[in-house]
């Protein structure tokens, strides 16, 4: 049997830039309904954007589709084309009206383990079904913040924690974070309410609150295409990072046929789809400013891919925030941050060594382009400095 193909660091870094378009932008039709149509298939492409915060989504998209607004994807929210719901390893991801329920539900185990070992203590005696029951009758009369839904809980369980009650309901029921909140230009607290009842779909008459039918191996299947196809090639190990799902080296076991397989430089086997794109090592990376949280840099359990080991310990900080990222030669070298006032608008800059004259050049004119897309109209500025961090 012949030995697989080696990859190198770089052809592993290119296949993963031009999935995740950061190779070349996308261009955005300029009418509607095609415009938003466009922005949908990219989210759908990526399987989500990472919205632990309220607007990194708008930086993502920005960073990969060209001639992108605000508003291509205020609107998506405000009609309900896409939501925000906890999905991925258990954290908020922005993501289309179609793949909201049937992602949920293929990763109702993340969900589960995640508050098990937060609150599952807090919870003993109360039982799920029972819980997601009630919960689900309060969000769906009028949406509410966590503080509220756990003290109404608490009438029905007095002798239970209310922030547990609440985190329950959040394991056991889909809920979706309603606007206004992370609506470009306007705030507003995180108000709950069921995707089902968000997004029309009406449970049939019966249908018990929970449990949650386990996925199908299809299923697994399908979910673990779609990220190798916007996140390969990868290992198994990769792909459990990304989802925070267990045992799926059974399902690219039975995906094996349909796969192609390479080596890593370290000898780790990698999965790939035959037909995705794996451009050559010494394709040229553009300088791109990536939003923060962006799954750029934390969908893999390895992720030298993108991050190298120098810059981990500058970028994963002990306060769980991941800024936003400078790309040079597809690989982060840098953080940056945008800061506004009604008058005026800076992109800072920290890069993580020193930026020769022609990146100088292309940093400025990326931030420039943030700076036009986030405060048009504002006396933008862009400096090279450190950044002040709340770690």
């Amino acid at each position: 049997m012949a030995s697989a193909q080696v990859l190198s660091l770089r052809a592993v870094n290119r296949a993963l830039l031009a999935r995740q378009l950061l190779l070349e932008r996308q261009a955005l039709p300029a009418g509607q309904p095609d415009r938003a149509a466009r922005v949908v298939q990219t989210i759908e492409h990526l399987v989500g954007l990472q919205a632990q915060a309220p607007f990194p989504p708008y930086y993502g998209l920005h960073s990969r589709l060209d001639g992108f607004r605000p508003e291509d994807l205020a609107t998506l929210i405000t009609d309900r084309s896409v939501v925000r719901i906890a999905l991925m390893r258990g954290t908020i991801h922005l993501v289309s009206a179609r793949d909201c329920l049937p992602l949920r539900r293929l990763l109702q185990p993340v969900i589960e383990r995640g508050m098990r070992g937060a609150f599952g203590k807090q919870l003993a005696g109360v039982d799920p079904a029972e819980l997601a029951a009630a919960g689900r009758r309060l969000v769906e009369a009028e949406p509410m913040t966590f503080a509220r839904l756990g003290q109404a809980l608490a009438a029905q369980w007095p002798d239970h924690p209310p922030a547990a009650l609440a985190q329950g309901v959040r394991t056991y029921v889909p809920l979706v974070q309603v606007p206004p909140r992370a609506v470009w230009g306007r705030a507003g607290q995180s108000m709950h309410t069921s995707a089902e009842h968000w997004l029309g779909r009406r449970r049939r008459s019966g249908e018990p609150a929970y449990p949650v039918p386990p996925a199908s191996p299809a299923e697994l299947a399908q979910l673990v295409t779609r990220y190798l196809g916007a996140f390969g090639p990868a290992t198994v190990r990769d792909v459990q990072a990304w989802s925070g799902l267990t045992g799926l080296k059974a399902v690219l076991e039975q995906l094996r046929p349909s796969l192609v397989t390479f080596r890593d430089e370290q000898g780790t086997e990698l999965f790939d789809l035959p037909t995705a794109p794996r451009p050559g090592e010494d394709t040229p990376a553009p300088v791109r400013l990536a939003a923060e949280f962006d799954n750029l840099v934390l969908s893999h359990a390895e992720r030298s891919r993108v991050v190298s080991p120098e810059a981990t310990s500058r970028l994963y900080t002990v306060n769980g925030v991941i800024p936003a990222t400078v790309l040079v030669d597809g690989f982060v070298a840098g953080m940056w941050r945008l800061a506004r006032t009604r008058e005026d608008a800076t992109v800072t800059i920290e890069m993580f060594g020193p930026e020769r004259v022609r990146e100088r050049d292309a940093l400025i004119a990326e931030a420039n382009r943030v700076l036009a897309f986030a405060a048009p109209g504002a006396d933008g500025s862009v400096r090279f400095a450190p950044l002040v961090t709340d770690s």
